[in-house]
């Protein structure tokens, strides 16, 4: 892994998290196999792949709330199967549902959680949250009555309020419009610039883009990891950016040829992939000399590396 971003503070050598060989069975069926990775201090560490991967279950297991089946590492300095308690006393939890009361306030949810953590002041506490947030018009409003993005804003306040040294987030944006998004990853990088290490897990690349480090996880198999300048160039992809008429039923041909490997439209173009980039220029030659297609060659982008990641990758429900 590489060592914390510049501007970040905390010494490379910081690692907050250190597992080696993590395994979680459920039902006979492996959820996660020997994961191992390294997380420093004040990084954003992004988990991406597709439904039922194991990335929920793999951030159960580094908090404490799930005991792995196989493997073993520290969180926090804390040993991740002996020590869960310690572990959660400075983890701040944020899930994929929205889990604080609908018919208590912004104020009276934040207070509470302020009390259930035995801090001194709950009320100055919540609303040092509250002012944090951005939530003081809002305060005295019902949970319950909040939209997406401010019920997430909410979520994030109260895992925050006990003062956490991790934050584990769930696809902490899912249905939430761009603003909001854009308001919420603000203060993700404002907390991991003040010392806190936050690990999220999410569908979205542009949020991918905004990690120092990402980590691809496709049906219990971590295959990739890194910045995300590494997992592009990790990839080895060749690719194809293709302009002008019948892309559809170019892409549907393009699928059938030996040494394409990843064929996706992008906006009013299409990408088109090949690990071999020998192979792909064979594959596209005559294509690319006698077509009404416009091939311009180019980079490829973080999401051609996921799809292709993912066309390779076989559900474990299969």
């Amino acid at each position: 892994m590489s060592a914390t971003p510049a501007g970040i503070p905390g010494p490379a050598t910081d690692i907050v998290i250190d597992v080696q060989g993590l395994t979680k069975s459920f039902g006979g069926r492996t959820v996660v196999r020997n994961l191992s990775m390294q997380v420093h201090r004040s990084l954003i560490y992004g988990f991406l792949g597709p439904n039922g991967s194991g990335k929920t279950t793999t951030l159960r297991m580094l908090c404490g709330l799930l005991t792995p089946d196989g493997g073993s590492g520290t969180c926090l300095g804390y040993d991740i199967r002996t020590q869960s308690s310690e572990i959660k006393r400075h983890v701040g939890y944020m899930t994929q549902r929205f889990s604080l009361y609908a018919d208590l306030s912004i104020r009276e949810n934040l207070e509470f959680v302020a009390r259930v953590h035995n801090i001194a002041d709950p009320r100055a506490a919540a609303w040092d949250a509250i002012r944090r947030l951005g939530l003081e018009n809002r305060a005295e409003q019902l949970a319950g009555e909040l939209s997406g993005g401010w019920k997430q804003r909410l979520a994030l306040g109260a895992c925050i309020l006990p003062g956490p040294r991790l934050l584990l987030l769930d696809e902490p944006t899912a249905g939430v419009d761009p603003k909001a998004r854009r308001d919420f990853w603000d203060e993700i990088h404002a907390l991991a610039y003040e010392g806190i290490t936050v690990l999220v897990s999410t569908h979205y690349m542009d949020e991918a883009e905004r990690c120092h480090e990402i980590a691809y996880i496709a049906y219990g198999d971590l295959l990739m990891q890194g910045s995300v300048e590494e997992v592009i160039a990790n990839a080895h992809l060749a690719t194809y950016t293709v302009t002008g008429p019948g892309l559809a039923d170019l892409a549907e041909h393009l699928k059938t040829l030996s040494g394409i490997d990843m064929v996706a439209p992008f906006g009013t173009a299409l990408h088109v992939s090949g690990r071999d980039p020998d192979a792909l220029d064979t594959a596209t030659r005559d294509l690319r000399k006698s077509g009404p297609q416009v091939w311009t060659p180019g980079h490829a982008s973080l999401e051609d590396v996921f799809i292709d990641l993912m066309s390779r990758t076989k559900d474990n429900f299969a």
